[in-house]
């Protein structure tokens, strides 16, 4: 009679593992989805580069810029440039400008992507707004730098032969993360209500 339950007992604690198991995978999704397309340029996902020492050849290419915001939020977000023209391995550097139109301190942060999608593994970005979180105060405006070339190795890749033209694409939304209630609460903890 002991060994059904012995049986049913290991049925249950396997059955426990395998849920948990797969609650942690879920967990665990998004950031290993992230890393991923980071460490590979997967989905259109520039690379961070980790070195600025690469040769400029003579082939170009378009960059083109496109900015979107959340819509409900009054803030404007943009380029000051709608596209540039580099050379393979040339370093360029562009900035977008937020400005906060609301009566409120706003922590922001961007997401971005590279479309089409394939090329996406040669463009690098030494420097990005896109890596940090940016505090804007009320009616402030922030010109945000992004520095980044596109490796010269693509051309040794016939695949991208036809390929002249990609669009940075970022989006700027409100940040809840733990670090921005930091910057909204040093920027309180600013304010003692004297002089000012």
């Amino acid at each position: 009679m002991k060994r059904p339950i012995d049986r049913n007992a290991r049925l249950a604690w396997t059955m426990v593992l395998v849920v948990g198991g797969m609650l942690g995978l879920a967990y665990a999704a998004v950031p290993l989805y992230q890393a991923f397309c980071k460490a590979t340029g997967f989905a259109g996902t520039p690379l961070v580069a980790q070195s600025d020492d690469h040769p400029v050849i003579a082939r170009t290419m378009v960059v083109r810029f496109d900015s979107n915001t959340d819509s409900n939020l009054p803030w404007r977000f943009e380029p000051e440039q709608r596209e540039v023209t580099v050379h393979l391995g040339e370093q360029k550097l562009v900035y977008f400008r937020a400005t906060n139109l609301s009566q409120r301190p706003i922590v922001g942060t961007a997401t971005y992507n590279i479309t089409p999608e394939a090329p996406a593994k040669w463009f690098n970005k030494l420097q990005c707004f896109c890596f940090t979180e940016q505090l804007l105060k009320p009616g402030q405006s922030v010109d945000m730098p992004v520095l980044f070339f596109v490796d010269p190795d693509m051309d040794k890749d016939r695949r991208y032969d036809d390929v002249h033209t990609v669009t940075l694409s970022y989006t700027f939304y409100e940040s809840k993360t733990e670090r921005a209630k930091i910057l909204l609460g040093s920027l309180a903890a600013g304010h003692t209500g004297k002089g000012g």
